[in-house]
């Protein structure tokens, strides 16, 4: 590769991208973090005083005898003992309540927390499906306040295993919770019947509240805030919100499904017939001792029919968001996998159509995933082999004339805008595209931030080591800092290192390689460009910083060999000399620039004629 001058505009084009893209994915965690003081006085201001134990006990006294009188005729189903039920279908063992009648927990039994345990979802006090129904003349009660009859688990032959809950009022009346649980599946069916839609339902309209806390599933929080989202698809539309600041959402039109996304996994709550209406309010908390990623609220309305019974329709997806898991349900939820986003959302289809088949294919030759990433970086590097050897061609023809520049520099001395001309001209009269070693470099970089989203998107990897890596899917770190470096972190990555390592090793063998500049700026921009990515690279996931270690150990080793034994650089000359003896016919770009250098130079020279 070259470093004239074009050649370290792309190097600057590539760093403001990648600082500009990580600046975007970081810039609302740091406006949080800045707010955090400001946030953590209102939060103590407002807590309210401690009460003494005979407060408290009034109070839950005074709060009992409401809930009772709201009851009405639910009034038998507002006392009892919480029983759970437990369901298991290899994939996921759910906790059932009776209280509201409802999943308490759901254990992904394949994957582990930060504590080795199962992940869990939907595990706090605050998840919950809850709806208000009329329970007498002017008395409405929430339905997690009852305790529901039923409970028992049906297995049909296919191992379908089906949980039903009911409730009934005086009036006969009823509620009937059914939870369908299929063999190996992430999704469970959730049909809620109303039995007396009229006498329950103010308008025939059900008023859902679906709440749901994501709690901290990897080490590095911050990180994990940064790849969260709230997820909903709306009128056959995706659209998210980042979960790094506090917000909320007004969705008018019909809801398909609406989902708190985590880094790796997801709760999402899907509607069959669809939501009519509803809104969205999310917390994304503030203080660094809290393990909460995010905390959401669903308002959302179904519409039903003047009729005496209805049966609502919906699903439950408590899993990991995978790809191919998500794509089989049909619903625009394979979404929720972020594989490209703001202007480089375009790579989405670089890594659904290629790097993901390639990946999946590659996991069935080795089960050791630093291998397979291996394999992958091979793979990505012989399908770019012709722009990496048009490249290393530029190289090539710019070091054959290295020697033609170095007598137009001692010709032209410090005329910079002259030798500028001239060099065009050698570059015109030799066919030398002077872009010819920076564009294919360009062309990489959708390929670079489609990897960038696969890797901290691809729950595979998660848990997988190698080498000194316990975690693919997270960074790497042999050192940990009892202090925090500003915008480096407080840990050290040793797969940055090398990756940072081998692309300095580049800079300086290509560098040994162009004529010198004589600017000092573009003399050391390659090798600042290895020094910012010490610093973007050291909170990534350590199968990225591997597959651009890799990369760069397969670029240093074929810029040696292209260089040194395939490229003839006698025929290399020998055709440059024959073109130079052929009329060129200039472009109107070259036109267009030989007249705009002349102008400046003429104007240069007027300035110096008025000065003597």
């Amino acid at each position: 590769m070259n470093f004239d001058r074009d050649t370290i505009i792309g190097f600057v084009v590539l760093a403001v991208l990648f600082i500009g893209y990580f600046f975007y994915n970081s810039k609302q965690q740091l406006a949080y973090e800045k707010a955090k003081a400001h946030q953590d006085s209102i939060v103590n201001a407002s807590k309210p005083k401690m009460d003494t134990l005979a407060q408290h006990t009034d109070s839950l006294r005074v709060d009992s005898a409401n809930r009772i009188a709201s009851a009405g005729g639910f009034r038998q189903a507002t006392t009892g003992t919480e029983q759970l039920t437990y369901v298991d279908n290899g994939v996921v063992k759910i906790a059932f309540t009776n209280k509201g009648g409802q999943p308490k927990w759901v254990e992904l039994k394949h994957f582990k927390g930060p504590d080795s345990t199962n992940v869990k979802l939907a595990a706090t006090d605050f998840d919950k499906i809850d709806y208000v129904v009329a329970t007498g003349a002017n008395k409405t009660a929430d339905i997690t306040n009852f305790f529901f009859n039923g409970g028992q688990v049906t297995k049909d032959a296919n191992g379908v295993q089906t949980i039903t809950y009911q409730v009934q009022s005086a009036d006969n009346s009823s509620l009937v919770h059914q939870f369908v649980v299929k063999p190996g599946n992430y999704m469970v069916d959730f049909n809620l019947q109303l039995n007396g839609v009229s006498q329950l339902l103010s308008n025939n309209t059900l008023n859902l509240i679906w709440q749901n806390k994501a709690v901290q599933l990897q080490k590095d929080l911050a990180y994990e805030k940064q790849q969260s989202q709230v997820s909903y698809e709306v009128d056959g539309n995706y659209d998210h919100n980042t979960a790094l600041k506090s917000s909320s959402e007004e969705l008018t039109k019909p809801i398909q499904w609406i989902g708190v996304k985590q880094q790796f996994f997801t709760t999402t709550l899907v509607a069959k017939n669809g939501f009519s209406s509803g809104n969205v309010e999310w917390i994304a908390p503030t203080n660094p001792q809290d393990s909460t990623v995010v905390q959401a609220v669903a308002n959302l309305k179904v519409k039903l029919p003047s009729s005496t019974s209805d049966v609502i329709p919906m699903s439950i997806y408590y899993g990991p968001t995978d790809y191919k898991i998500l794509k089989q349900y049909g619903n625009n939820m394979d979404e929720l996998v972020t594989l490209g986003s703001g202007i480089f959302s375009f790579v989405k289809y670089i890594n659904r159509w290629i790097i993901i088949p390639v990946f999946d294919f590659l996991k069935k030759i080795t089960l050791n995933y630093g291998i397979v990433i291996l394999l992958l970086t091979l793979f990505i590097r012989l399908c770019i082999s012709p722009l990496t050897y048009s490249s290393y061609l530029s190289g090539a023809k710019m070091k054959v004339l290295r020697p033609e520049i170095e007598k137009l520099k001692a010709k032209y001395g410090s005329d910079q805008q002259q030798m500028s001309m001239e060099q065009m001209r050698l570059f015109r009269e030799a066919g030398v595209n002077p872009m010819g070693g920076c564009i294919p470099g360009l062309f990489q970089v959708p390929i670079f931030f489609a990897l960038y989203n696969f890797f901290n998107s691809n729950v595979a990897l998660r848990g997988q080591g190698f080498l000194w890596a316990h975690d693919l899917s997270q960074y790497d770190s042999i050192l940990n800092l009892p202090f925090k470096i500003p915008l480096y972190g407080d840990h050290v990555s040793l797969f940055t290192i090398t990756a940072v390592a081998t692309s300095f090793l580049i800079s300086l063998y290509s560098m040994s390689m162009t004529p010198d500049q004589g600017n000092p700026m573009l003399k050391y921009m390659p090798y600042f460009f290895p020094f910012i990515l010490l610093f973007v690279f050291n909170k990534l996931p350590a199968g990225l910083t591997w597959y651009y270690t890799v990369s760069n150990l397969i670029t240093l080793g074929l810029q040696f060999v292209i260089q040194n034994y395939i490229i003839d650089h006698d025929k290399i000359l020998a055709k440059m000399v024959e073109n130079r003896k052929k009329p060129k016919a200039k472009s109107k770009w070259q036109e267009k620039m030989e007249e705009m250098q002349s102008q400046q130079r003429n104007i240069q020279n007027a300035q110096q004629r008025n000065k003597k």
